[in-house]
C-alpha cells in the first residue's frame, strides 16, 4: 500500500490548446490565471464577478474549477497531479 508521504499534489498540469502541457506549482498556475483574467475583466463569468481583485478571481478559479473558456470552443484546462518522489 502506498504511503501518502510518497506523493505530492502540489503540482498542476496546464493544458493550453496548441501548446505543450506544462507542469506548474500552485503559485505559478495562479500567476498564469491572473494574467489571463486581467485581460478579460469586461467578460468574466458570474461566479468571478463577485471578486474585485484579479488575484482573488484567479485563486477562486484555481481552487474551484479546472477549465476556463478563453473563447468559444477554446479552453484552458488544469489538473492537480501527483508526482512520485
Amino acid at each position: 500500500m502506498s504511503q501518502a508521504t510518497l506523493y505530492s499534489e502540489d503540482m498542476f498540469v496546464l493544458l493550453v490548446p496548441g501548446e505543450d502541457e506544462v507542469f506548474l506549482t500552485p503559485a505559478e498556475l495562479l500567476d498564469k490565471l491572473k494574467a489571463l483574467l486581467a485581460d478579460r475583466q469586461d467578460a468574466l463569468p458570474r461566479d468571478l464577478q463577485k471578486f474585485d481583485a484579479v488575484s482573488d478571481q484567479a485563486r477562486h478559479l484555481r481552487d474551484t474549477a479546472c477549465e476556463f473558456e478563453v473563447e468559444p470552443g477554446l479552453a484552458w484546462q488544469w489538473y492537480s497531479v501527483r508526482l512520485e518522489k
